[in-house]
């Protein structure tokens, strides 16, 4: 396969592309406008740490696009902080209602504390008998879409995954499955520029309470699942309060469902437009571990993540002063030239393969080993199962500055002649 180079974001024809500055960061009509790629090489380029001023009483912020500089601002919890905000949107509005309640925003010992007390549920061991269940329901979906021949693989197949694998672990009804998985879009991103700002409050608020009734619930009556764990953990010798419980059911939900389902949809549209990869897959030629590495880097759903500085941090030719809102584009780490050879080519072979995809240092995705699970699993089961893959139409994107996603995929999907032992195998999905 050849490398394809980005244009110059914005240029048309002879026509030299906008300044930097002309580009909105906080619209996600932005990342629909122009090509992503080309645009991040030139803040790269031209401006590394760029100055993000704005034409409205929301504050600036700064833009961090190299891999190096993304990747030493993730390790220093010293000098930044979480617990103002980890997302532009909440940055912006001067902070978020669960900081030092929710893992993802809180800092120091207690980040710590509820960190290893959520890592228990969350070790390759325990969930060594969910793997073989992800495994299972992935062919299962994979297996009636084969059936359909065409179909909607985000609602037909992505979208039925990862909300289960960890309703699982949580012990959330299945019949209440679906409308977390709506709510949990609606929260991160929208469907389109006429959905409000209004929906995506309305849904997380949603979430809240749906969690607060079953955590209460759990503490008069605790389980197995990971929100009989939090409801009845002590910390210091104190129990954790009902918002941390809440908050951290609620980030569970959003990290776990949303990267995995946007990376399984983002890796078949490669597949499908890479024949030289999806061979190699196909033909055994790289490994399925490795294809999940690349597959991550290159979806890539978590576009940013968001920092506040406490102190002066001086970084390249510029300085962070204390109190500045500092934003890390994994979306251009993950691409960039001096940390990846070749990075705009989609190889399944490739290492080594750091990528930021789950972020980095302290606040490094708890559910990182189980987002690769499903990644994994869908990645082995296209390689298994499917022997073509064919776009139906464009993938519909969803309408977001944070994440890189989908929310409709029409495809067709052939599949490979089958075994007596793979026509025994397949069966309906049971939850």
């Amino acid at each position: 396969m050849t490398t394809q180079q980005p244009a110059p974001a914005g240029a048309t024809g002879t026509t030299p592309p906008p300044p930097l500055g002309a580009y909105d960061l906080t619209d996600p009509q932005t990342f629909l406008d122009v090509d992503p790629h080309a645009l991040w090489r030139r803040f790269r380029t031209e401006s590394p740490v760029h100055w993000h001023a704005t034409d409205t009483p929301v504050p600036g912020f700064w833009v961090v696009s190299t891999y190096a500089d993304v990747v030493t601002i993730y390790r220093d919890n010293k000098q930044f902080t979480s617990e103002q905000g980890n997302v532009l949107a909440t940055l912006l509005q001067g902070g978020d209602s669960a900081s030092r309640k929710m893992l993802a925003v809180t800092d120091g010992p207690r980040h710590r504390e509820i960190r290893n007390l959520m890592l228990k549920s969350f070790s390759p061991r325990v969930l060594e008998p969910v793997v073989a269940g992800v495994h299972r329901r992935t062919r299962e979906l994979v297996a009636q879409a084969l059936e359909r021949g065409e179909l909607d693989f985000v609602t037909d197949v992505a979208d039925h995954i990862p909300i289960n694998t960890i309703g699982d672990l949580m012990d959330v009804p299945a019949a209440d499955r679906e409308r977390l998985v709506e709510w949990n879009t609606q929260t991160l991103s929208r469907h389109s520029s006429e959905d409000s700002m209004l929906d995506e409050v309305m849904a997380r608020n949603e979430i809240l309470l749906y969690f607060s009734e079953l955590a209460a619930e759990r503490r008069r009556n605790p389980g197995d699942d990971v929100i009989s764990a939090l409801a009845t953990a002590t910390v210091d010798g104190k129990p954790l309060s009902e918002e941390e419980i809440v908050f951290n059911c609620y980030s569970l939900i959003l990290g776990g469902d949303e990267s995995s389902r946007m990376s399984s949809i983002g890796g078949l549209i490669a597949f499908s437009e890479n024949p030289e990869e999806w061979r190699k897959l196909k033909d055994g030629e790289v490994g399925v571990d490795s294809a999940t590495e690349e597959v991550l880097r290159w979806t890539t759903p978590a576009m940013h993540f968001g920092r506040r500085a406490l102190v002066d941090v001086p970084v390249r030719d510029q300085v962070i002063r204390a109190g500045d809102v500092v934003t890390l584009w994994n979306s251009s780490a993950n691409f960039d030239e001096d940390a990846f050879d070749d990075p705009y080519r989609f190889d399944i072979g490739r290492t080594p393969n750091k990528h930021v995809a789950f972020g980095h240092g302290p606040h490094f995705c708890l559910g990182a080993f189980l987002g690769r699970v499903h990644v994994n699993a869908m990645v082995d089961a296209l390689r298994t199962m499917v022997s073509g893959i064919r776009l139906q139409g464009p993938p519909q994107r969803l309408y977001s500055n944070f994440v890189h996603g989908y929310s409709g995929l029409p495809v067709a999907l052939t599949a490979e002649p089958a075994t007596p032992a793979a026509a025994g195998a397949a069966g309906k999905v049971t939850g």
